[in-house]
C-alpha cells in the first residue's frame, strides 16, 4: 500500500470520526501516536482531553450539560511498561487489565465487540505501541458490526513489525459522515508522518480536521532508544 498524505486523508471526509495514527518518525528516532475525537451532537462535543498518571482521559467540559457518559467519557491512553495502549473507548481498560495479566492485545479484545449505539453500531478501534531495546513495533485493531448487521462482529487486527521511518498508518471509526455512520473498512491506510516536531505534527493534525466537528487531538513522541516520551494536548473547549 504506497502511503499517502495524513493531512489529505484526515480532511478529506468532514466526519472521520475517532481516529488513530500510530508510526515512526522520519528520523526513525521516535514513535508517534495520536488519537483525536470529533462530535455532531452536543453530549459528544461537550469533552476535553485531560491528563492522567498514566495517559489521558476525557472529561465532560461543562458537567451541568452530561448527558450520557457511557460511551464519550473514558481514558484513551494508558501505558503498561514499555506499552503504550491507545483506543477509542474503556476497551483501553480491558486491554490493559488482561494484558496485565499476560494474555495478548489481540485475547483482550476477542472480549470486546462494537459499540452498543444502533444504527451505527460504532467500531471500537485499537493501538498498541511497544517500545524496547531501541526498538519499536505496533498493531491496530478494529472490532466492527458485518455491514451494519449487529448479529455479528468482525475482528481485525494488524500487526507492523520495524515500521519503516517516515511511515504510519491511519484508522478512524466512519468512512465518512451519513445516517446510519458507515464504518471504516479495510486495513489501515499507510501515511506519510512527515519531520515535523511535536508542534508542528500536532498543529498539522489539528488543521485537518472539519472545523465544525473536531473536539480533541492528542499527541506523544516516544523516543524508541530512551523510552522518555513528550505529549501535546488540544482541546477546543476552553
Amino acid at each position: 500500500m504506497k502511503a499517502v498524505s495524513l493531512t489529505q486523508e484526515i480532511s478529506a471526509t468532514s466526519y472521520p470520526g475517532r481516529g488513530i495514527v500510530l508510526g515512526r518518525s522520519a528520523d526513525g528516532a521516535k514513535a508517534v501516536i495520536a488519537y483525536f475525537i470529533m462530535g455532531r451532537s452536543e453530549n459528544s462535543r461537550n469533552r476535553v482531553f485531560v491528563e492522567t498518571d498514566d495517559g489521558i482521559k476525557t472529561e465532560a467540559f461543562d458537567p451541568s450539560k452530561l448527558v450520557d457518559p457511557s460511551l464519550i467519557i473514558y481514558a484513551p491512553v494508558r501505558v503498561l511498561g514499555n506499552k503504550t495502549i491507545v483506543t477509542n473507548g474503556d476497551q483501553t481498560d480491558t486491554i490493559y487489565d488482561l494484558m496485565n495479566q499476560q494474555l495478548t492485545f489481540e485475547q483482550a479484545l476477542r472480549t470486546r465487540e462494537f459499540e452498543p449505539d444502533a444504527p451505527n453500531y460504532t467500531p471500537r478501534i485499537s493501538g498498541i505501541v511497544k517500545c524496547s531495546g531501541g526498538k519499536m513495533n505496533y498493531a491496530m485493531s478494529i472490532l466492527k458490526s458485518a455491514d451494519g448487521n449487529p448479529d455479528s462482529c468482525e475482528r481485525y487486527t494488524f500487526s507492523y513489525d520495524a515500521p519503516l521511518a517516515g511511515k504510519g498508518r491511519f484508522i478512524h471509526t466512519y468512512t465518512g459522515d451519513g445516517n446510519p455512520l458507515p464504518s471504516f473498512e479495510g486495513e489501515p491506510t499507510a501515511v506519510e508522518i512527515g519531520s515535523e516536531d511535536i508542534d508542528a505534527f500536532a498543529e498539522k493534525i489539528w488543521n485537518a480536521l472539519d472545523e465544525d466537528n473536531k473536539v480533541s487531538l492528542f499527541v506523544r513522541y516516544i523516543d524508541i532508544a530512551t523510552g522518555e516520551a513528550e505529549s501535546r494536548i488540544i482541546n477546543k473547549n476552553k
